[in-house]
C-alpha cells in the first residue's frame, strides 16, 4: 500500500486467525493493532489532533501537551510532530527506556513526575503537572485521552476494518485502560451487530470496575486508578481481571504459541480469548484486539530478573477464571457479568430550544422518560418556564462547537449521557456534530448541513432530479439581474439559512429583487447570533396550495397549510391531516425521495411543498420536528406524541408510532393587522369555553411592539382545536377566533 504520509498509514492492521484448539468450529482472530507504527494509540492521536485542527481547538503551530507513559505518547508524537507542532509529554518513572528514547528521538519534550500521589497514584500527580503546563502555555491543545470522545470515536475505523475483512462477528474481546478502544469499537460494531457480546479485561488492583485500587500493580496499558470519562461500561457484557503473574505469563505464552511478540495488555487479551472461545457457541467468530508490541516490555514482562525482583512466580495464578458476582474483591483470574454494574440515571442533553413552548415541554417529557434533562444554553432567560422543568442548566457558548465540546467533556462521563437533541432549527447542525462525536444516534453532519443551507439543498435536489423551483444562489447583489433572468418574475428572494420565513419576500421587479438581496446579505448573524451563510436565494415563485409532510421513521402525515398573501409568506393556519386524500400518497412519496437524497437517515423531517398542476414541488426540508405546534396537532389527531418519540430516538430507545385514533386537529395563529403596540388581547376565556378548543395561548407580551405579520416571529398567539370531523374543526377555530380581539395602539 502506498501512502502520502505516515498519518495515512495508521490503521489497516492485519486480522490473523489464531491457532487454537477451539471446539465446535469456533474461529478466533487477533486484530494486530501492534502493527501500527507505534501501536494502537496512533489511531487515537490522529483522530483527536485532526479533529482539534478542524474545529479550531488546535491552531497551526500551537503546542500539544498530553499525559501518557506508553503508546498514547508515541501516537501524539507521531501525529503532532508530523503536522509541525511542538509536543510535550507528561509521564512518570514507570516509562520504559525504549519509549523514552523514541519520544526524544521524535523531538518531544518529556516531563517526568518524581513521586506518586498519596491517594490518586501516578495518574493524579501527572494530571497536576499537565494542568500546570497548560497554564504556562495557554494556546496549547491537550488531547486528554481519558475524557475526549474522539478517543473511542477513532475506533470506528477499526470496526470497519473488522467488518470488511471478516464480516459479522459474535464476540469482541479487548482490554480497558482509557476506555477508548473496546467501547469505541463495540459501539461502532453494534450499529450493524446489535447482538454482539463484548468482553472487557482489567487487571487485579484497578479501580475501573469497582475493585480496590492498588497503585503498585505492575501491568501497564490497562487498568486505572481513576475512572476515565470515556469508559462507557454499558457497552461491556462481561469483565475479566488478571493479576500481574497471570498477565505476564499469558504474554509469554502468546509469543511462544502464536509467535506474536506483544505487551502484557495483548497477553491478557490472549488469555481471555482462549477462555471465551472455549465457551462460545458452535461456529462463533471471536475477535480480540492486541494493542501493543513487546519491545517496551523486554525489561519487565520478558525479564526473568524483573520476575525475581517482584517475586512474580510466587503470586497465586489461576488456570481458569473464577465466576464471581460483580463487586466481589478478586485476587486471581476472575470474571463477572457486567449487568451487576450500577449506573447513574442518564442525562438527555438539549442544545438550546425553540421559543414556541415545545422546547420547554420536551425537557419535561425527557424527565418523564427517566432521563435527567440538561439545557446547554448561553441565555437561560430566553425560555419562559425553564426553571420549573427542574432541568440542569449548563451555561456555555452554544454558538461555538469548541465550547460545546469542552462543556460536555468537562461535565459528563460518557456513560452518563443518554442522548443529545434540540428543538431549535438553528442548532441541529451542532447536535449532529455532538452525536457523531459521542457515537450517539443521529444524522450525518453533512446531511443536516445540506438541509439547513437551502443553497446546498437546492443543488442536492437538482442532482437527484427532485422537482423544485428554479433557483440561483447569489453572494453579491450584482448577480441578481442574471438570477432573475434565469428564474423569471415575480421571484422569491430569501436567505439561504434562516428560519420562520424571516426575510422572505416576493419581488415583482429586478430593482426590488436587488434591493432585498442587499438587505438579506447585510445580515451577518441570525436571531441567535450565529453567522449567516452570506448567501441569498433567488427562486422561481411557485403558486399553489402549500402542504408539509411530516416523516418520522415509519410515520408519515401531511399537514394542510394556509399562508398569508404576498409579498410576505406567514403560515397562519395548519390542519392535520390534510383533507386532499387523493394527493397524500404523491406528497409523501416526493418528500421521502427528497429526504433520502439529502442523506438524512433517521428521525423527524419536516418537508414543505407546493402543489402545482404538474405535481408537488419541494420548497425546503427541515431535519427536525415541524414547528408551528404541528406535533401537538398530530398528538391530538392520532395519539402519536412525536416530541416524545424524538426524545426516545435520540436516546436509542424503541419508538412507538402506531396511530391510536383518527381525528382532525387545527391551529389558528393570531396576527396583528397593523403596526403599533399590543395593548391587550380580549376574549380568551370565551374562546377557551367553546367545545372542541384544546389550547388558547398568547405568546406576545402586552406593551410589546407589533406589526402586520412578515414572518413567524410576528405571531401573537394561537388557538388549537380538535374534532372527529375536519370540517367541524375549522368551524370551531372560526368561532373561537371570533371571540378574540387583538387590540393594537
Amino acid at each position: 500500500m502506498l501512502f502520502d504520509n505516515v498519518r495515512e498509514a495508521i490503521g489497516h492492521t492485519p486480522l490473523v486467525r489464531l491457532d487454537l484448539d477451539s471446539p465446535h468450529g469456533v474461529r478466533t482472530y487477533a486484530k494486530l493493532e501492534l502493527q501500527n507504527l507505534f501501536g494502537m494509540k496512533d489511531r487515537v492521536a490522529r483522530k483527536m489532533i485532526l479533529e482539534a485542527r478542524r474545529t479550531g481547538a488546535l491552531r497551526p503551530g500551537a503546542p500539544i501537551v498530553e499525559s501518557s507513559s506508553g503508546t498514547m505518547a508515541l501516537g501524539v508524537a507521531l501525529v503532532g510532530r508530523s503536522l509541525g507542532h511542538d509536543v510535550h509529554i507528561v509521564t512518570d518513572p514507570r516509562i520504559d527506556r525504549i519509549t523514552l528514547a523514541k519520544l526524544r528521538a521524535l523531538g518531544c519534550e518529556v516531563h517526568i513526575v518524581e513521586r506518586m500521589h498519596a491517594t490518586g497514584g501516578w495518574q493524579a500527580v501527572r494530571i497536576e503537572l499537565l494542568d500546570h503546563l497548560l497554564r504556562e502555555m495557554p494556546a496549547a491543545f491537550c488531547p486528554r485521552q481519558y475524557s475526549n470522545p474522539d478517543n473511542p470515536g477513532s475506533y470506528a475505523d477499526l470496526a470497519a476494518e473488522i467488518l470488511e475483512d471478516l464480516g459479522p462477528i459474535d464476540i469482541l474481546v479487548g482490554s480497558v485502560g482509557s476506555g477508548g478502544s473496546l467501547t469505541g469499537t463495540a459501539r461502532a460494531l453494534r450499529r450493524t451487530l446489535p447482538d454482539l457480546r463484548v468482553v472487557g479485561i482489567d487487571c487485579v488492583g484497578s479501580a475501573l470496575f469497582d475493585q480496590p485500587d492498588v497503585p503498585t500493580r505492575l501491568q501497564s496499558g490497562l487498568g486505572n486508578s481513576l475512572h476515565p470519562q470515556n469508559l462507557d461500561r454499558r457497552e461491556i457484557d462481561e469483565v475479566h481481571w488478571l493479576n500481574d503473574h497471570e498477565a505476564f505469563a499469558a504474554t509469554r505464552e502468546l509469543a511462544l504459541e502464536q509467535q506474536i511478540f506483544a505487551g502484557n495488555t495483548a497477553g491478557s487479551v490472549y488469555r481471555v480469548l482462549k477462555d471465551v472461545s472455549a465457551r462460545a457457541a458452535a461456529g462463533a467468530r471471536v475477535v480480540g484486539i492486541l494493542p501493543d508490541r513487546g519491545d517496551r516490555y523486554t525489561e519487565t514482562v520478558y525479564s526473568d530478573e524483573h520476575w525475581d525482583e517482584h517475586s512474580l512466580a510466587q503470586v497465586p495464578r489461576a488456570e481458569q477464571p473464577d465466576p464471581v458476582r460483580y463487586g466481589t474483591v478478586v485476587h486471581t483470574w476472575s470474571r463477572a457479568d457486567a449487568d451487576g454494574i450500577v449506573h447513574n440515571q442518564p442525562h438527555l442533553l438539549f442544545v438550546e430550544a425553540n421559543t414556541s413552548g415545545t422546547g420547554v415541554l420536551a425537557l419535561t417529557a425527557a424527565a418523564d422518560l427517566g432521563y435527567r434533562p440538561v439545557m446547554l444554553t448561553s441565555r437561560p432567560q430566553r425560555y419562559a418556564g425553564l426553571a420549573e422543568t427542574g432541568a440542569e442548566i449548563l451555561a456555555c457558548d452554544t454558538n461555538s462547537l469548541v465550547a460545546l465540546r469542552a462543556a460536555v467533556q468537562k461535565r459528563f462521563r460518557r456513560e452518563e449521557i443518554g442522548g443529545v437533541t434540540t428543538t431549535s432549527d438553528f442548532y441541529v447542525p451542532f447536535v449532529a456534530e455532538l452525536t457523531s462525536w459521542l457515537g450517539l444516534p443521529g444524522n450525518p453532519v453533512e446531511a443536516v448541513t445540506t438541509c439547513r443551507n437551502k443553497a446546498l439543498l437546492r443543488r442536492c435536489l437538482a442532482a437527484a432530479g427532485i422537482a423544485q423551483p428554479r433557483f440561483f444562489a447569489v453572494g453579491d447583489a450584482g448577480q441578481v439581474p442574471a438570477a432573475v433572468a434565469h428564474v423569471g418574475l415575480p421571484c422569491v428572494v430569501k436567505p439561504a439559512d434562516d428560519s420562520g420565513s424571516r426575510n422572505v419576500l416576493l419581488c415583482r421587479t429586478v430593482d426590488e429583487a436587488v434591493a432585498h438581496t442587499e438587505q438579506v446579505l447585510a445580515v451577518l448573524a441570525n436571531v441567535r447570533g450565529l453567522p449567516t451563510a452570506g448567501t441569498a436565494l433567488v427562486e422561481e415563485y411557485v403558486d399553489g396550495p402549500e402542504f408539509s409532510v411530516e416523516l418520522f421513521e415509519t410515520f408519515a402525515g401531511v399537514t394542510e397549510k394556509s399562508v398569508t398573501e404576498g409579498p410576505y409568506f406567514v403560515e397562519h393556519r395548519h390542519l392535520f391531516p390534510a383533507q386532499a386524500e387523493e394527493l397524500v400518497d404523491t406528497l409523501v412519496d416526493t418528500a421521502r425521495r427528497a429526504v433520502a437524497a439529502t442523506g438524512i437517515r433517521s428521525g423527524a423531517t419536516h418537508t414543505e411543498l407546493r402543489l402545482t398542476p404538474s405535481g408537488p414541488v419541494v420548497v425546503e426540508i427541515n431535519p427536525r420536528l415541524a414547528g408551528g405546534m404541528i406535533p401537538e396537532l398530530i398528538r391530538l389527531a392520532t395519539g402519536v406524541d412525536l416530541v416524545e418519540q424524538q426524545l426516545r430516538l435520540a436516546a436509542g430507545l424503541p419508538v412507538h408510532l402506531t396511530p391510536r385514533r383518527s381525528r382532525a386537529a387545527a391551529i389558528q395563529f393570531l396576527l396583528a393587522d397593523r403596526a403599533g403596540t399590543l395593548a391587550a388581547v380580549d376574549g380568551l376565556d370565551r374562546a377557551r369555553a367553546i367545545d372542541g378548543v384544546d389550547h388558547v395561548r398568547i405568546t406576545a407580551t402586552t406593551g410589546a411592539p407589533v406589526r402586520a405579520a412578515r414572518d413567524a416571529y410576528d405571531r401573537l398567539g394561537y388557538v388549537i382545536a380538535s374534532h372527529d370531523d375536519p370540517q367541524q374543526v375549522t368551524k370551531i377555530l372560526a368561532a373561537a377566533t371570533a371571540e378574540i380581539e387583538v387590540r393594537v395602539d
